[in-house]
């Protein structure tokens, strides 16, 4: 189906027709194919890439890069990311290319964390390897010179909620809190009704359809615990949550839930900064030479030293 009835920025036109395969049949070999290409992830003049594996529930091992900007410095500040991809996706090459943007942006060390994806590993799998992605992170706080006042969490898409629930995760179990979250074009609820998720049920990279499919494959059983977990707009309180970055795409299933949940958390107190972009679709910042994303990079950049700045306590 042509997606041309939009009137989508010309930045982002060559993606106006494109979805991807969401088959449980095939995403196996999806997963291993997009895995691979971590392996190019290699050290440069500016950045270190480091491989490191953290241990997860039951004795099972998830992997993760963490990088470095060269001559970072004692009690620097971190950011962990969890990349977007439906929960069925690993890492894609335009996550390690902006991720290599953030950390000698932000002056930060970045973990990139591979966490466990559906349909084999489905929910609660995710957020547990993504909280104890970050709970390894501040344990190992003092083995990489990092300040555990200055730990963000962020991500984009699935990724966003992700982060999210860690930073819930974090508040109900007493942790050291993030010191901010960067969410872009995020999940924030689950069968969630509003406008955008009504109206978009043929736009490119992600619509409401895509979204019924991934759930299916996340959500394999009903939910026990806390609801909040699988969908953060159901969370009874936002209070205590970290100052928050959202940022969404006008032609985008998800764009009413990012602003709902920005809107939740102002009225729990809490700091947000909220962008709608315009002419833009889900996961348009694969195009980073579009100037729309180079001036969205820059204020993800500007938000990340930001609350780095004001959780240095030295």
């Amino acid at each position: 189906m042509k997606k041309n009835k939009y009137p989508i920025h010309p930045d982002f036109k060559r993606w106006a027709n494109t979805n991807p395969p969401i088959h449980r049949a095939i995403l196996p070999v999806m997963q291993k194919v997009i895995r691979s290409l971590e392996k190019k992830e290699t050290s440069s003049d500016k950045l270190t890439v480091t491989n490191v594996t953290i241990a997860v529930a039951k004795g099972q091992k998830i992997k993760a890069l963490l990088y470095s900007p060269v001559g970072i410095g004692d009690d620097a500040p971190c950011l962990v990311y969890y990349h977007g991809g439906g929960f069925v996706f690993p890492a894609a090459p335009h996550h390690y290319s902006l991720v290599r943007e953030y950390s000698p942006g932000a002056r930060c060390h970045v973990l990139l964390v591979d966490y466990r994806l559906a349909p084999r590993y489905p929910f609660p799998t995710a957020p547990k390897d993504c909280y104890a992605a970050y709970c390894w992170l501040i344990s190992h706080a003092k083995k990489f010179s990092i300040d555990t006042n200055r730990v963000a969490v962020g991500g984009d898409s699935a990724g966003g909620q992700l982060a999210a629930v860690v930073s819930l995760m974090a508040r109900d179990h007493s942790q050291v809190m993030p010191c901010g979250q960067l969410m872009i074009y995020p999940v924030t609820g689950r069968g969630v009704v509003t406008e955008s998720m009504q109206q978009f049920d043929d736009t490119p990279m992600c619509n409401s359809r895509d979204v019924k499919k991934y759930d299916k494959l996340y959500i394999q059983s009903p939910i026990r615990g806390k609801q909040e977990y699988a969908s953060p707009l159901d969370a009874g309180s936002l209070e205590g949550m970290p100052p928050t970055y959202i940022e969404t795409a006008e032609f985008d299933c998800l764009r009413d839930e990012g602003k709902l949940f920005a809107e939740r958390l102002k009225q729990a107190g809490v700091s947000v900064e909220y962008h709608q972009t315009k002419g833009t679709i889900h996961g348009f910042d694969i195009v980073l030479e579009s100037p729309i994303v180079r001036d969205c990079v820059d204020k993800r950049i500007r938000f990340l030293r930001t609350v780095f700045e004001q959780g240095d306590l030295s």
